[in-house]
């Protein structure tokens, strides 16, 4: 394992209000790492700068070495909050889409989640419910062969029941060299999948270690470990 993303005193100001503040943060290759804080961490504003759609007030950022640009884009996949993709497409359009744009894009992947996912590509995005957009977009990011994926809220809208096939795919499907970023609230189903552990509030590092490692040593699940550093 290498160093894939390093953070030396990131801030990131809104007018007076800081999101981020002198952030140090050094994180390795080959991990799922949960990024998690309660609303208004900085945890959106982290993952857009490092996906270089917002510049830092202050500070270094570099993803594999490098600075924030064309070339870290390149090997970023991105899944944010929102639904992005058009309403308009078919789900078998956007995967051409997809494979004309990127690169490293792997269709028949992308075809084959999906399928299990018992999404129809022959169906328009407008007339897929919310947790199958999700889907969807989910399949997207998670078919390039990145090195680094970073995803924001990737399974709120999803169904239980689908859930754990998710997360399995973003176990099997990412690249082995790679490290995924996962920010969400849904810390009981996610938490097994975690290697690391980031918690942020108001911008400042709380807590960042072994996913593991904090179970040994605080005797408690990271969920509960949560709620004891985020109890109002």
């Amino acid at each position: 394992m290498s160093e894939l993303i390093k953070c030396v005193n990131l801030t990131k100001s809104y007018g007076s209000k800081e999101a981020l503040c002198s952030l140090d943060l050094t994180l390795e290759s080959g991990k799922i790492i949960g990024l998690l804080g309660p609303n208004g961490s900085g945890k959106t504003t982290l993952i857009k700068i490092l996906c270089g759609l917002l510049t830092p007030t202050d500070g270094y950022v570099s993803i594999d070495g490098m600075k924030i640009g064309a070339q870290t884009k390149a090997i970023v996949s991105y899944l944010p909050e929102r639904t992005y993709i058009p309403s308009w497409m078919r789900v078998k359009h956007i995967l051409s889409y997809f494979e004309d744009f990127y690169a490293d894009f792997r269709r028949p992947l992308a075809e084959d989640m999906l399928t299990r996912l018992k999404v129809d590509l022959n169906q328009k995005v407008k007339t897929l419910s919310k947790g199958n957009k999700e889907k969807v977009q989910l399949v997207l990011v998670m078919s390039r062969n990145a090195k680094l994926y970073l995803l924001d809220e990737p399974i709120a809208g999803v169904d239980p029941a689908a859930r754990d096939y998710i997360l399995d795919t973003i176990i099997t499907n990412y690249n082995p060299d790679a490290s995924v970023i996962i920010s969400t609230h849904l810390i009981q189903d996610i938490e097994r999948i975690l290697d690391d552990v980031v918690m942020i509030q108001y911008g400042h590092l709380k807590v960042h270690g072994s996913a593991d490692a904090i179970r040994n040593e605080k005797g408690m699940s990271i969920d509960q470990l949560f709620r004891e550093v985020f109890r109002c």
